[in-house]
């Protein structure tokens, strides 16, 4: 049986453990702690370690989701989670101050990692704002040196929004196989 592991990451309140919980076949672990800094202005509680949550595949397989604390001060935890998986999936808060800035952030602190297996990006919460665009994600994925990078807008708690991020991750790993 197969057994893959993909890593979820992005800044704080962008959807992580909200999309591994629509996406899980089991009960998802998470480590949420009361949030104590400036955190707390956007959510009651937060990722401390990470979040755990597994599909199942129909040959019998899994594919495990592990999810990173967005927090930097949790670094530490990224590169442990980071260790054995395929790729990873990068939800970005459409709604913060900065999401280009977050968009950099993340993509040059997991740039080895993303470099040597693949990735892709899904950005939620265009309910509450609708700019940038995701045309605008390419463009600015592109200038970072990260071109043909998938980008979907997604609601994290939409199980086929965050299916198709998984979905374009595979496809991105192995095109043939995922045909």
């Amino acid at each position: 049986m197969s057994q893959y592991k993909i890593i979820f990451t992005g800044p704080v309140g962008a959807g992580k453990t909200t999309a591994i919980a629509a996406l899980s076949d089991i009960a998802p672990v998470s480590t949420d702690a009361k949030a104590t800094d400036m955190t707390r202005d956007r959510k009651e509680k937060t990722t401390v370690a990470m979040d755990y949550g597994a599909m199942r595949l129909e040959d019998g397989g899994t594919v495990h989701l592990y999810g990173t604390p967005g927090q930097e001060r949790f670094d530490f935890m990224w590169e442990i989670l980071t260790e054995g998986g395929i790729g990873l999936v990068l939800l970005i808060d459409n709604a913060r101050e900065n999401p280009f800035s977050d968009l950099r952030f993340y993509m040059e602190a997991f740039g080895k990692f993303i470099r040597s297996t693949a990735v892709v990006v899904g950005v939620s919460r265009f309910d509450l704002k609708d700019d940038p665009t995701i045309e605008a994600y390419n463009h600015r994925l592109e200038a970072m040196g990260f071109p043909n990078v998938p980008v979907f807008e997604v609601d994290a708690r939409d199980r086929r929004d965050i299916s198709l991020l998984v979905e374009a991750l595979l496809s991105v790993i192995d095109p043939v196989a995922s045909a």
